[in-house]
């Protein structure tokens, strides 16, 4: 199948009814922010940006796969592997390992001690940005009109609802991201003729192959580059990114939270799988007749909107249904900073050095996520000047997410750790990613070292001639002859783990040269063993309600008299097992014990000043004749029989 868009103009199919159901998301998303608000009585601030600490698993693990599940997820997921393979979906092995860390050795700690982070404002602006100029590129949908429509109606709903708002529409929105992506790849697979045809198609033309196990760290995608790499990148978003934290700590529980972080890797994890299908998807249906080297699109982020108006332009209110889901992504990743903004401006900065009111807080609430929404906004024209947003991003993450990642890890790791070593740490750590990073932007990788794959386009009917020359080479700086900048050429996904490390080393020795051991740190501050044998005692206890539950079970023994007791247990034993016996015998035994101890310790109360005349006459007699003899002689007996 090739490009059918050679005489119409993709911006013609993406109809009214599309348009329709693109407002339609929009609008379902303020009114969620409205009905929130109007049900839920906030009687504080922190009610307010922290949902009374009332939620569940289920919407925060929805909320916390949709807010880091962005547009960029929806459009350069795909296109990533329809230029590089499948290396991409090595992902799902660092959500794995991600996810297991967050919630086994950073969440604990989030219910003893709050941490925030601030770099989310940079990242909101890309991620506002990149689906806007991908979709007006090919749908027509303009530019900076979605750009401010999607921040103005973002903006409201979150101001109006507060975190509740945010959770409830972060929902809706992953089920329409959800739906966008099935909806292409639905399409995709009637047209192909099945799945087989789509993976026959990719093992051809080296989308799928083995795994690369280079341990070259300038290779851009190789196994160890997307596990290591991408581990420490997510981890610094789902362990120390205050978007993520605010959810968590929303949660009615500890135990809720981390729930919500498992149910969160299935999401994220089908997220992933349904974006590289699509990447699969594209591949064979665009692998003789390639769009963007033919010249229908400029851009590699653009290559799955066109792939949506080609298979989907035929069905009016399906483009405009993955619009709806790639704004989603992008609402809900600006609903999640707007929040967290106003959070860290709250409790960090006005809260500690002014006296206000708790209604005034609130109010400050409100204005701080109008002034963040207004920045957030202003950030996209920053992003406008990137050129690959999904590298941006993980880059990013990996300059500032680094260095937060490896102080944080060092404050709760190294009890010796003090303000010197973790300032000097973050410095350090911060200053050389940064340096690279942009170095990174000015002597790029040469293709030896991205080794994007081939595309062909010999069965393209005709080239959109204003663009081709541009696209059949794509823009890269070419490097001098004379030097090659291999420093800068690192895989983007270390920049991450380069700042962690660096980090925490140069704040470890500091600490220590400037006098780390000499303080004394709060145990809870610490990860600790505590916090190991806690999961251990917890899967300790459903392992022996799991196998109680399946072990046969006993009817209850009838009440015997004292001279049928051997022969009445006798015949309980001979139907249980040799386990249950000497369980039953040991249950017995303590029951025994316990009525005997709780009978001495009623007569010890009758031993008391006001109750000594009732120990006279014929009630002393009674407790020392027949109740002592009776008592005497079942103990006996019962223990006797025991043994």
């Amino acid at each position: 199948m090739s490009a059918r868009f050679d005489d119409l103009d993709p911006a013609d199919r993406f109809t009214d009814l599309d348009q329709l159901v693109f407002a339609a998301m929009l609008l379902g998303s303020v009114f969620i922010g409205i009905f929130i608000a109007m049900g839920e009585a906030h009687l504080s601030h922190s009610d307010y940006l922290m949902g009374s600490h009332s939620l569940n698993c289920l919407p925060v693990a929805f909320s916390l796969a949709a807010s880091f599940t962005s547009a960029l997820t929806m459009l350069e997921t795909p296109a990533e592997v329809y230029r590089f393979g499948s290396t991409a979906g090595l992902f799902g092995i660092a959500y794995c390992i991600m996810v297991v860390i967050s919630a086994e050795v950073f969440l604990p700690i989030y219910y003893r001690l709050d941490i925030g982070s601030t770099y989310e404002i940079i990242y909101t602006g890309i991620v506002l940005f990149s689906p806007s100029h991908a979709l007006n590129k090919v749908t027509g949908v303009q530019l900076w009109e979605s750009i401010i429509s999607t921040a103005v109606i973002c903006t409201f709903y979150c101001t109006v609802g507060g975190l509740k708002a945010i959770v409830w529409t972060d929902v809706f929105q992953f089920t329409l991201m959800i739906c966008a992506l099935l909806a292409v790849l639905i399409r995709a697979l009637i047209i192909k003729g099945g799945i087989g045809p789509i993976i026959d198609d990719a093992v051809d033309g080296g989308r799928i192959r083995k795994w690369d196990f280079d341990p070259n760290p300038l290779r851009r995608h190789t196994f160890w580059t997307v596990v290591v790499g991408g581990t420490f990148t997510w981890l610094s978003v789902y362990g120390t990114n205050h978007c993520q934290v605010q959810r968590y700590l929303a949660c009615r529980s500890q135990r809720e939270a981390k729930k919500s972080l498992y149910i969160t890797l299935v999401g994220i994890c089908l997220i992933l799988c349904f974006a590289i299908g699509c990447g699969f998807a594209m591949y064979s249906i665009y692998k003789d007749c390639d769009p963007w080297t033919a010249g229908f699109v400029s851009a590699p982020d653009q290559i799955m909107p066109y792939l949506v108006m080609d298979i989907l332009g035929d069905f009016p209110g399906l483009p405009g249904l993955f619009v709806a889901g790639t704004f989603s992504g992008t609402l809900s990743t600006m609903s999640s900073s707007i929040n967290a903004l106003a959070v860290v401006t709250v409790e960090d900065l006005i809260k500690p050095n002014f006296k206000v009111s708790e209604t005034n807080l609130a109010w400050i609430s409100v204005g701080t996520k109008v002034l963040y929404g207004s920045v957030c906004l202003s950030m996209a024209g920053v992003a406008s000047v990137m050129s690959s947003f999904l590298q941006a991003a993980f880059s990013l993450f990996g300059i500032v997410g680094g260095p937060l990642l490896g102080i944080f890890s060092l404050g709760i790791l190294m009890p010796f750790a003090n303000s010197k070593g973790a300032f000097s740490g973050l410095l350090c750590g911060f200053i050389i990613v940064l340096w690279i990073g942009f170095g990174s932007r000015r002597h790029p990788a040469p293709p030896h070292r991205t080794l994007p794959l081939p595309l062909s386009v010999r069965n393209c009917t005709k080239y959109n001639t204003t663009q081709l020359t541009t696209t059949l080479h794509p823009t890269t700086s070419a490097r001098p002859d004379k030097k090659d900048y291999w420093w800068f050429s690192l895989s983007y996904l270390y920049f991450n783990p380069l700042g962690t490390l660096i980090t925490f080393t140069v704040g470890s020795i500091m600490s220590l040269v400037t006098g780390g051991l000499d303080q004394h740190v709060e145990s809870k501050l610490m990860y600790g063993k505590e916090d190991i044998m806690a999961n251990f005692r917890y899967w300790k206890n459903k392992w022996v309600q799991l196998s109680n539950r399946l072990r046969p079970t006993v009817q209850p023994i009838q009440p015997v008299v004292c001279g049928q007791l051997p022969s009445t247990t006798g015949a309980v034993e001979d139907t249980l097992p040799l386990e249950d016996n000497r369980e039953r015998k040991s249950t017995l035994l303590s029951e025994a014990r316990k009525s005997t101890q709780l009978l001495e310790g009623k007569s010890n109360l009758l031993l008391e000043p006001k109750s000594n005349l009732l120990l006279k006459g014929k009630s002393g007699l009674l407790l020392e004749g027949k109740s002592n003899q009776l008592l005497k002689g079942k103990s006996s007996l019962l223990q006797k029989h025991l043994k």
